[in-house]
């Protein structure tokens, strides 16, 4: 897994206060969840921000970013943020406060329950 550690150092660092903030390694590198969901992650040098929907056009149009193309298909939803957009921690906070904002606004994940075992038992008649 190849991602930058002082980035995600930083990241760690600001999202400590966050209630429920996980990590998992993932899409190659290591992405952040708030109460289950994906705020963000770190990719090689890159920080990817998950967006709301509504605010995605305005994310695309900052300075430094490109849109999360992994398989040869955009990933709406998800930007890639490059080194010089979170260059300074005011704007890594800024991104991260738009990523928390949109793990925040999912429903809440609950522990899945495992499917009963059905039990076929033969009537006698």
């Amino acid at each position: 897994m190849a991602y930058d550690e002082q980035l995600a150092a930083r990241v760690r660092r600001l999202l400590s206060r966050q209630p429920e903030l996980s990590e998992r390694k993932m899409f190659g590198g290591l992405c952040f969840l708030l109460h289950g969901h994906m705020c963000c992650g770190v990719l090689d040098d890159q920080l990817i921000v998950r967006v709301e929907s509504q605010h995605y056009d305005a994310a695309m149009n900052r300075p430094h970013t490109r849109v999360m193309d992994m398989t040869g298909r955009p990933m709406k939803g998800f930007v890639v943020v490059l080194p010089k957009g979170y260059a300074t921690g005011k704007a890594l906070g800024t991104w991260l406060a738009v990523g928390s904002r949109c793990a925040h606004s999912q429903s809440s994940k609950r522990a899945k329950k495992k499917p009963r075992k059905k039990s076929w038992r033969l009537i006698k008649q």
